[in-house]
């Protein structure tokens, strides 16, 4: 909780809640929400009114161009990756695998990441719209709208910690599967947190600063290149996910939906985050264009 560190860090933050687009219109596709920011935009339209000095975000939500005037002061270490498929127990085959799904399951998912993977793993399961925060997609799922349910494993874990009314418990008629991000790559910059201000924020910068993590940061800045190179958002079936070795090596993986339904893949290994990126990239363009 980025709060609670700067307050052990002997600062007295304000909590400001704010609703965005993303967060109020939970009945469409993002691609029919709009462009990639839509849970982003009245936090960085706040940041830049001075409303409020600091805007925590789900990293994988920010755009990769920002407002003119702003900047991430920091990146926390990261928490799982994975995306995690839960499974009502009556729809488990273990038999396929690493979709242990039954033929023709019903599988709920808003993103065309996830829906690419799917379909490019098991053409035949049956793929259909999960908007709304955690709880109302899991409450989907315990009513059978569907089978089974695609959700990052960082927002499930976050909710399993939370007090009270606030804490997720799965019931026991569903089970969870966490789905290897080497193959079912996640969305760049999947399970961190960014801390954005205004660059000319001075002070508040060198508060924040010691919440950064240079080796996440590395992992990210390599995520995000690629995602810059594809020019995409929440409206591209994209996924990247770089792995830091004790010697600092980036490994990135990256995927890409194809309009014939299959998915084009590369990985990539090195010291610099814009050449792994640039490398990746120029795998997966061959893919395209072959």
């Amino acid at each position: 909780d980025v709060a609670a560190r700067l307050r052990a860090l002997g600062h007295d933050p304000e909590l400001v809640v704010i609703s965005t687009v993303g967060d109020r219109v939970t009945d469409r596709a993002f691609t029919d929400v709009g462009s990639f920011g839509v849970f982003v935009r009245e936090l960085e339209s706040a940041l830049l009114e001075g409303a409020i000095d600091a805007a925590v975000h789900s990293y994988k939500d920010v755009p990769s161009r920002m407002p003119q005037g702003l900047v991430i002061a920091a990146v926390p270490e990261r928490v799982d990756v994975a995306d995690v498929l839960l499974v009502r127990r009556d729809a488990v085959a273990a038999e396929h695998g690493g979709l242990p799904l039954a033929d023709g399951a019903r599988v709920g998912t808003s993103a065309t990441r996830r829906r690419a993977l799917l379909l490019d793993a098991r053409p035949d399961l049956a793929l259909g719209l999960l908007r709304g925060n955690v709880p109302t997609r899991v409450r989907s799922l315990s009513e059978g709208r569907f089978d089974a349910i695609v959700l990052a494993a960082a927002g499930l874990a976050r909710l399993a910690r939370a007090d009270g009314e606030h804490r997720l418990t799965l019931g026991d008629d569903i089970t969870a599967v966490r789905l290897d991000p080497a193959v079912f790559v996640p969305a760049p910059s999947q399970g961190a947190i960014a801390v954005q201000v205004r660059e000319s924020g001075l002070a508040v910068r060198s508060a924040i600063a010691p919440l950064d993590d240079q080796s996440c940061r590395r992992a990210i800045q390599a995520e995000r290149a690629a995602l810059y190179l594809a020019e995409g958002g929440c409206t591209l079936p994209f996924g990247a996910w770089c792995s830091v070795a004790s010697d600092g090596t980036l490994t990135l993986v990256a995927a890409l939906g194809l309009e014939d339904g299959s998915v084009a893949r590369s990985v990539a290994v090195g010291e610099d985050p814009q050449a792994v990126a640039s490398i990746a990239w120029d795998e997966l363009s061959r893919g395209v264009h072959a």
